[in-house]
């Protein structure tokens, strides 16, 4: 028998409730993973919430990392007994042991802590096509990125520095300034929706930025816009405080014909090929010191709920996973 996180109605963190479920032999090109840690990201509270629409009932959780304990036919790329992970879906991360399509797999190497593969991939993957695909950042490069306190900003920063750009970082609050300045960060901004733009200016000395990566939403869409140079590009891939209002095309014209894009890990893992590539990626960049996983906090499965109103209100910033 295994345990698992089910939901039947969108709401809030007590919508999550464990269950008992029956193990179940892997069909063709599946798995039976025996897991020992599940990683938490925000998109899961956004499809717990409604936010990101999923079909109910449902399992949730997209990240995890365990041991291989049965395979179905026609499986090659793993055998019983591999240490792996994944970071995409389908839903249902949230269990001691499940089902998973074996192609989705990456294995991880010994040295690579269960728990440390399923807190950094995921937001690993993001970071990296964030980085390298939608705006390939490099020396000379000047960024905007808000979370930075966070566990995706945990990542993303040390990699842009790596990467040889300079990195604007957007914290809520006081409290977490001196977190930024140690992950690396240039300049360190608490936001403020009617100031932020004019202190990148006063920053850059009047150029702005090339790009703002903004998972916040509604409250900094209108402050990442004003924040860029002529021809930046606005990365909206997050709406923790709601989805954008609708932008008129005029606008992008008459602030300096800016670029902007929504994107999406499924969009850049859609072939196996891309996503073995990106993870691997990921798995070289902690290999090499550039990226260093941080899990600030720990959860047992049954307390996934709890983990959730935590993540929401702030009392856990950064990387957190759930132990099985």
């Amino acid at each position: 028998m295994a345990n698992a996180i089910r939901f039947t109605a969108t709401g809030a963190p007590d919508v999550l409730q464990l269950h008992t479920v029956s193990e179940q032999a892997p069909g063709s090109g599946e798995v039976w993973l025996e897991q020992e840690a599940v990683g938490v990201n925000y998109l899961d509270a956004s499809q717990r919430k409604g936010a990101v629409p999923v079909a109910l009932p449902s399992g949730l959780g997209l990240e995890g990392a365990g041991r291989v304990a049965a395979v179905g036919a026609g499986v090659s790329n793993v055998r019983v007994g591999d240490r792996v992970a994944y970071a995409t879906g389908p839903l249902g991360g949230y269990a001691s042991a499940r089902l998973f399509p074996a192609e989705r797999l990456v294995k991880i190497p010994d040295e690579l802590s269960f728990e440390d593969a399923a807190a950094v991939l995921f937001k690993g993957i993001t970071a990296q096509y964030l980085l390298k695909a939608t705006y390939p950042v490099g020396p000379g490069t000047t960024m905007l990125l808000y979370g930075v306190a966070g566990g995706l900003g945990e990542i993303m920063v040390p990699w842009a520095k790596h990467l040889g750009a300079t990195v604007i970082g957007v914290v809520s609050k006081q409290a977490s300034v001196d977190k930024a300045r140690a992950s690396g960060c240039d300049e360190v901004l608490v936001f403020d929706a009617e100031t932020l733009a004019a202190d990148v200016v006063r920053i850059t000395e009047g150029r702005k930025v090339d790009v703002v990566y903004d998972p916040i939403g509604r409250v900094s869409f209108q402050a990442s816009l004003d924040s860029l140079r002529p021809r930046g590009l606005m990365v909206s891939f997050g709406a923790q405080t709601g989805a954008p209002a609708a932008v008129e095309m005029a606008t992008l014209n008459a602030k300096g014909s800016l670029f902007l894009t929504r994107p999406s890990l499924a969009a850049h893992t859609a072939t196996t090929a891309e996503y073995q590539e990106r993870a691997q990626d990921v798995l070289a960049a902690v290999a090499a010191c550039i990226i260093t996983p941080q899990i600030r906090a720990r959860y047992a499965l049954a307390d996934a709920a709890q983990a959730h109103a935590d993540l929401e209100s702030g009392r856990s910033s950064g990387a957190i996973i759930l132990k099985p």
